[in-house]
């Protein structure tokens, strides 16, 4: 989606036709403190992508005898590059730390009846009149605080499959073989 002034919505232009801009220009930036010579394509180096400059401690800066703001199409991949490996870095650090400790649940996705049976079967006491987001919020704090033992869940996840039924119905005295 193309705003004005050629920009997309990530702060480069798309460039699909022809990344070059007029042939007498070049890149817009100092890098390291040395002048860029190469030709400038269509992505401006807009606020926005100035602040992620800064942000991710690159080492450019605008030149400010330049008459205009377009930068070449390395720095565009360097810029974008910079952008994506910390997107990575911390999605994966997002991920490690729910896939060890806790997964990712959405109990809202559960109907009303559901939720309330929960509360009901683990005696949660909780304040009246909650809405369903309200409710699944609390529950799933409660069941990320449940203690699990590993062994005992591999022992009757083994015992189930092997006996090809359910280890509760056995407590529960209805044993269907």
């Amino acid at each position: 989606m193309q705003r004005g002034g050629g920009e997309s919505t990530n702060g480069f232009s798309t460039g699909e036709d022809d990344s070059r801009g007029p042939p007498d220009q070049i890149c817009c930036l100092v890098d390291d403190s040395q002048r860029c010579c190469r030709p400038a394509g269509n992505a401006s180096y807009s606020k926005r992508i100035q602040k992620i400059v800064t942000q991710r401690k690159l080492k450019l800066h605008l030149d400010h005898n330049a008459r205009h703001i377009y930068i070449c199409d390395h720095h565009k991949g360097v810029i974008q590059s910079a952008r994506s490996k910390r997107r990575r870095k911390d999605s994966e650090e997002d991920s490690n730390e729910t896939d060890t400790e806790h997964p990712e649940m959405d109990l809202s996705q559960l109907q009303i009846y559901t939720l309330r049976r929960y509360k009901r079967h683990f005696k949660l006491q909780t304040r009246p009149g909650l809405n369903k987001a309200q409710l699944s919020d609390i529950l799933l704090k409660h069941f990320k605080a449940l203690p699990v033992s590993e062994k005992d869940v591999i022992n009757n996840f083994y015992y189930t499959v092997k006996t090809d039924g359910n280890k509760l119905d056995i407590k529960n005295g209805s044993d269907t073989t």
